[in-house]
């Protein structure tokens, strides 16, 4: 079943969590989607930076330089990572929700009472209270949209429905953090365009699975974090070229207002944008190396989805012996979806399957993921939600046959 070329045993090599043992035993990281490990080139090159350059942008000595240059490489990478148009389309900040909230109030300046927002039940949170406060300090009118079930996609006919001349903004997940449904963000696009609206989509769960091109998109903003895709602690934003210089953000009145550094409020941290270089080159290091990045990554990322796809069709097997347990969002490994599964057992606490799988050295979380209107539309907010099961492409076959004898006795 599992493609023999995919050079699995090299990639875990790269990561020091997964060459360690707790308490001496091995650990099986099935918590992705909450975080991913991170591979040593990464942890190299942010202590190189603070151990040698560290300093602020502007300055006229080398270090200063050296930093300068740094965050526009790592523009540069991002842009690559996306597909953005330019490197001055890309803003950094905290993380995804920060930058939210922040260029939700940005985006909001010019609201009017009679306009109204559109978000989902199927997304993160952050993607929602963001707008949902907005609109609410405007008196916007703002709509979400259900879920549709078993699937757990978003329901495009009411989204339609919702739809008018007076929407101002749909902002959507492009995939379920939950249960691992990808969102057909183009069909989303296409609808918002037809009324002139923007879109704002959260890629933060997308982004370590498939590669994304915001071009092919047309999306008006895109997020994500990069301690999901293996990087730092460090939150990236895309604004189309036609919103850069267009839209006034709130800043500190010294600071630029040109180009992308007018969105970013004070100091970045320059060492994550460092760890985020190395992170990209990572990512790309399947790829022939003498292409340019973004082939690489193009090469690089095929394989890593070939490789999950094989994941997901083998979780999806072994969890049909299981006839207790539900399982939330596609159940067919043929439907383009994340390796992320989302499980509830009949009259079993998710927590405490959790805590026991815990013991056993075994990642994975429970609860609501913040996903908080998919959760209660499901109805499954009782007996500590749901088991949210998680798997990057340095996870193997091998650990998901430990992960089912574990939870079998979990079960029992």
């Amino acid at each position: 079943m599992f493609n023999s070329v995919f050079p699995i045993s090299l990639i875990r090599k790269a990561f020091p969590a997964l060459n360690h043992d707790w308490e001496g035993n091995p650990v099986i990281f099935f918590d992705g989607p909450g975080g991913s490990q991170v591979p040593d080139t990464v942890l190299s090159a942010m202590h190189a930076y603070l151990s040698q350059y560290n300093s602020n942008l502007g300055g006229a000595f080398y270090s200063s330089k050296v930093t300068t240059d740094l965050m526009a490489l790592a523009r540069s990478h991002i842009s690559n990572f996306i597909h953005a148009e330019q490197p001055d389309n890309i803003v950094f900040g905290a993380n995804m929700t920060s930058l939210t909230f922040q260029m939700s109030r940005t985006i909001a300046r010019d609201w009017q009472p009679d306009d109204e927002v559109i978000v989902t039940k199927l997304d993160h949170y952050a993607n929602v209270s963001s707008w949902q406060q907005a609109a609410q300090d405007k008196g916007v009118l703002i709509h979400q949209i259900n879920v549709r079930s078993p699937e757990c996609d978003i329901d495009y006919e009411q989204l339609a429905n919702k739809i008018n001349k007076k929407t101002k903004l749909i902002a959507v997940t492009m995939a379920s953090n939950t249960t691992g449904t990808i969102v057909d963000i183009k069909r989303v696009v296409a609808l918002a365009k037809s009324v002139g609206a923007m879109v704002y989509v959260d890629a933060v769960h997308y982004a370590p699975h498939y590669l994304i091109d915001v071009q092919d998109l047309g999306c008006d903003f895109l997020v994500c974090s990069a301690y999901k895709f293996f990087g730092p602690h460090i939150g990236l934003m895309y604004i189309a070229p036609k919103w850069l210089n267009t839209l006034t953000p709130y800043k500190v009145e010294p600071a630029t207002n040109v180009g992308p550094g007018r969105f970013e409020t004070g100091t970045q941290s320059f060492e994550a944008l460092a760890g985020l270089i190395a992170c990209i080159e990572h990512l790309g290091a399947l790829g022939s190396e003498h292409q340019p990045l973004r082939q690489r990554l193009e090469q690089s990322f095929q394989q890593y989805q070939d490789y999950e796809h094989q994941l997901s069709e083998y979780f999806l097997a072994q969890l049909q012996r299981f006839p207790q347990v539900k399982l939330y969002g596609h159940s067919s490994s043929q439907v383009a979806r994340t390796p992320t599964f989302a499980l509830k057992v009949e009259g079993k606490d998710s927590l405490g399957i959790a805590q026991k799988l815990a013991t056993c050295n075994v990642c994975i979380w429970s609860g609501h993921f913040y996903a908080k209107g998919l959760i209660e539309q499901l109805q499954c907010e009782h007996l500590g939600g749901l088991l949210r099961v998680g798997l990057m492409h340095y996870n193997t076959p091998e650990e998901i046959d430990a992960f089912f004898d574990y939870f079998r006795q979990c079960l029992e």
